[in-house]
């Protein structure tokens, strides 16, 4: 059974070049409801700790770096099938492969630089949700 919520993070380009309110709207057009949401700036600290799974790969200290750089927004979101409808949504992490319309092939300057974040399995889901979000900050 899929599970009904993922987690996103809009990017610190996607920020900077001012599409929240345009990714959101994609996002809520796309049949998800937001149960939790926070404008923030994340420390190297907690970028490195939530991209923990990435440690050995030589592009961490890149990413992290990146997502420290600047101020994300982080969501859960609430739909049937919802890790797999939203990868949908997202589109290719290469924005030159992306699917027209995808947010990715919208708003994203590069494979680095690729505008949002998406749970990639309901497990990473939960544990991405519950990294950034209390139960007491979730509707």
């Amino acid at each position: 059974m899929t599970g009904q919520i993922t987690f996103t993070m809009i990017k610190p380009d996607a920020v900077e070049a001012n599409n929240i309110g345009p990714i959101l709207a994609m996002i809520n057009k796309a049949g998800f409801t937001i149960t939790a949401m926070k404008y923030m700036r994340l420390t190297k600290e907690q970028a490195g700790q939530f991209y923990a799974v990435h440690k050995e790969r030589p592009f961490y200290g890149e990413l992290c770096d990146y997502m420290s750089s600047g101020p994300i927004v982080a969501a859960v979101l609430k739909k049937d099938n919802a890790v797999s409808d939203y990868r949908k949504l997202i589109g290719a992490t290469d924005p030159t492969k992306a699917e027209d319309g995808t947010i990715r092939k919208v708003f994203a300057k590069s494979i680095a630089a690729n505008a949002v974040h998406g749970s990639d399995s309901d497990e990473n889901a939960n544990i991405e949700a519950n990294f950034f979000f209390s139960q007491l900050e979730r509707f």
